[in-house]
């Protein structure tokens, strides 16, 4: 992709259709690795390449946030696959995630990294800072750096201002997992998946792959 793209190339960027997310969750958390999440602001387009992503899968997984049932906080995850669940964490971050699976059972992606490609500029300025390699390199930093709030929580990521578009198919070779960062139950899980080598992943690079 260009590092150019703007509003008149929006129609050519077809989303990935609600049936890729309709299905098993680790699946699709590795399988978004190499896609590429789109944010219209304004007149501008700001693209980057997922490179890191975990998955949270039902109520029996002690590290999703509907392990203790439906919430008005996590209500999205409830609901039909293909949405984007945003949620905000210790004051300071949002979090984007893609929910998957049927409607009514609780499981979505967690976005953690992206590799900037287009609006980069833009991407800094709200980020505020000048390091590209440190503009989305974590879950809260893409947030910040694509502008992704509260707002776009129940967003549809197959048709709306925030979406995800296909991307070259990643070989499973050349796929990390690790268990996933942050949690203190469900370490046993390796549904931490990343491309392997990119310097745009977040901290605690892993060394196995998945199973």
């Amino acid at each position: 992709m260009s590092a150019a793209i703007h509003e008149e190339s929006w129609s050519r960027l077809h989303p990935l259709p609600r049936a890729f997310y309709h299905r098993d969750t680790v699946t699709v958390a590795q399988e978004l690795l190499g896609c590429y999440l789109v944010r219209r602001l304004g007149g501008e387009l700001l693209i980057g390449r997922i490179v890191e992503t975990e998955a949270y899968v039902g109520e029996s997984d002690p590290a999703c946030h509907a392990a203790r049932g439906k919430t008005a906080r996590n209500a999205v995850m409830y609901g039909p696959p293909g949405y984007a669940y945003v949620y905000f964490i210790y004051g300071m971050y949002y979090c984007l995630n893609a929910v998957t699976e049927r409607e009514g059972f609780p499981a979505a992606v967690l976005i953690r990294a992206l590799e900037p490609v287009a609006g980069l500029e833009t991407m800094k300025r709200l980020r505020r800072t000048s390091r590209v390699e440190n503009l989305t390199n974590g879950p809260g930093k893409l947030c910040q750096a694509m502008a992704i709030d509260r707002e776009l929580n129940g967003a549809d990521l197959c048709g709306s201002d925030l979406v995800v578009v296909p991307g070259n198919r990643i070989e499973a070779t050349k796929i990390l997992a690790t268990p996933r960062i942050g949690i203190r139950e469900g370490t046993e899980h390796l549904w931490r998946f990343l491309l392997a080598g990119n310097p745009w992943v977040s901290h605690a690079r892993p060394s196995r792959k998945p199973q």
